[in-house]
């Protein structure tokens, strides 16, 4: 450190003082101080080219070498609703992780994309209800799915974000009834394997346990 070297240099010159009193010549003192500088100026070339020698070893420069942030999904070159899934994602993702920053930033923009994606079908709504979930917007929420179950009304995705919804609402006989109806029609709804049923395969058994803990059947 800067401190360090300044506080160093009086002694160095206290030990070169003493050596010409030890009878030093003044042939031995000229070599010496030419094998210092040759010394101090191979320093400060090793310092200023080794790191791009390192640099060149690399197998990539180190903003390739990190992974993906947030801010470099590139939403210009997507359609409405790729745009829309890739923020969900992201959004999840960092809820899941607790990363309350990212959360806060991208959940307002993964909500506006699917706005922009309309008509949603059946899964981007879900998508759509989770996410206003996920922000607190519970009336929103629960709206976007009736609107699932009003076409499909026995849609275990809907029937889920509906019962959650009005859980958080305080409405317990609503949330209820979504739950039982979820739960009657769970086989049979399954069966029909839809690709939103696919695409959230991982989420079945948490679903399922939600429904049977709020009404009071879970083990």
């Amino acid at each position: 450190m800067c401190g360090t070297g300044v506080a160093g240099a009086p002694g160095h010159a206290r030990a070169a003082g003493s050596g010409r009193a030890a009878g030093v010549g003044s042939g031995d003192s000229s070599k010496v101080a030419w094998w210092i500088s040759g010394a101090l100026l191979m320093g400060i070339i090793l310092m200023v080219v080794w790191p791009v020698i390192q640099g060149g070893n690399s197998a990539a420069p180190p903003q390739q070498q990190r992974p993906q942030n947030a801010s470099s999904i590139d939403l210009n070159s997507m359609t409405p609703r790729a745009a829309a899934d890739a923020l969900f994602d992201r959004v999840m993702r960092a809820a899941s992780a607790g990363d309350a920053g990212e959360f806060g930033q991208f959940l307002p923009m993964a909500i506006a994309a699917h706005e922009r994606a309309q008509p949603l079908d059946a899964d981007g709504k879900y998508h759509l209800a989770t996410l206003l979930f996920q922000g607190s917007s519970f009336a929103e929420s629960l709206a976007v799915v009736e609107e699932v179950l009003a076409d499909d009304p026995n849609h275990l995705l809907a029937l889920s974000a509906a019962g959650r919804a009005a859980a958080e609402m305080g409405d317990s006989a609503a949330a209820r009834t979504y739950y039982t109806h979820m739960l009657e029609v769970w086989n049979g709804e399954l069966a029909r394997d839809l690709p939103e049923y696919q695409a959230h395969e991982g989420e079945r058994a948490q679903i399922e346990q939600a429904a049977e803990a709020f009404l009071g059947t879970g083990g």
